[in-house]
């Protein structure tokens, strides 16, 4: 008997729920593992712990462009991320807990702030022109 790799297993979802791409999935699944991995012993963990653990394993891998990056996949904020999880949890290829929600993933961060803002400059310093290099 062949076992179905990843890419079968999502088709199911992919048809059902054209709002993301494949992609979305494999990074969702990455940065779960990612944040359980900075853990000190494997656990379960919340919605909010788990927008944290992406939003660090995003900026991690895509920099700058990361915003953008989730865009191309259909992720413009956090919701998305839960419809993810939950897509996932529902075709049975994660699991959860009584306690969680997709009202867990409601009230995350805003993606300009979580995504744009670690690569802006910061303000610039105030320079005393009078106390300049004076060319003779």
């Amino acid at each position: 008997m062949k076992t179905p790799d990843t890419e079968e297993l999502l088709e199911p979802i992919l048809k059902r729920d054209l709002r993301y791409t494949e992609q979305a999935y494999f990074f969702i699944r990455d940065a779960l593992d990612h944040t359980v991995r900075q853990l000190d012993k494997p656990r379960h963990i919340s919605g909010q712990e788990l927008l944290e653990g992406i939003r660090k394993y995003a900026l991690g891998e895509y920099g700058p462009v990361t915003k953008r990056v989730l865009s191309e996949w259909g992720i413009t904020e956090c919701i998305d991320f839960g419809h993810l999880v939950f897509n996932l949890v529902n075709e049975g290829l994660l699991g959860k807990t009584a306690e969680d929600s997709l009202d867990d993933f409601s009230n995350g961060y805003d993606f300009t702030e979580a995504f744009l803002q670690p690569f802006r400059p910061s303000e610039p310093v105030a320079c005393d022109l009078k106390q300049s290099v004076s060319l003779k």
